[in-house]
């Protein structure tokens, strides 16, 4: 266990996100963070959460009134599994997921190549910055939107206690086919917290 997670006998949230106890990086994404993309950027047709974990995304996606596919490479009790969103040659209408935290820049790659309209992905802010981005997604392929959170999203390992906040500042990535090649900024309104927590 990573010992940066216990604090007097509980879990603290994630400032850096490892993997959790049970090994691949699991921290399933609040039902608020969801419901604030979906209330501010309409999807049309079929959406595939490609890494569904405990389907704690999909459920709040399944109210959007699309159609929700979701997989995971692991088994964490829902959606299929053993599906590498890296290797499938799976297609859809619109991707939707929080990656892996080290996998974000292959989700970016392989995401563009399968996704027919929108792909949208939850990352850190810091995202944006970094060499090797700039050549190889923000020059050839930037979002065409990204909308920052005004409230900080707290990332727990699953089954820990909720309590404390996050320190690090999180956005939607949104790539959409029929958009121009540039990116708009957008701030996501505040109040979801509160109302889906």
């Amino acid at each position: 266990m990573d010992a940066t997670y216990n604090l007097d006998g509980g879990f603290k949230p994630a400032t850096k996100r490892f993997a959790d106890i049970s090994g691949p990086d699991f921290f399933p994404t609040p039902a608020w963070a969801t419901h604030a993309l979906i209330d501010n950027e309409p999807f049309h047709g079929d959406i595939w959460e490609c890494a569904c974990g405990d389907g704690a995304m999909s459920e709040v996606l399944k109210e959007s009134e699309c159609q929700v596919v979701s997989s995971d490479l692991y088994d964490r009790g829902y959606g299929e599994t053993g599906i590498d969103f890296l290797k499938s040659e799976r297609k859809a209408t619109n991707i939707i997921t929080n990656p892996p935290y080290n996998s974000a820049e292959g989700f970016v790659q392989r995401g563009l190549q399968t996704v027919d309209k929108k792909f949208a992905l939850l990352l850190r802010l810091a995202f944006l910055e970094g060499k090797n981005r700039q050549h190889t997604i923000f020059t050839k392929a930037p979002p065409s939107r990204v909308w920052v959170f005004s409230e900080r999203i707290t990332f727990y390992p699953s089954g820990a206690k909720r309590k404390g906040s996050g320190t690090t500042a999180y956005a939607w990535f949104v790539w959409d086919k029929d958009s121009a090649n540039r990116t708009e900024l957008c701030w996501l309104p505040t109040g979801y917290k509160a109302r889906f927590s």
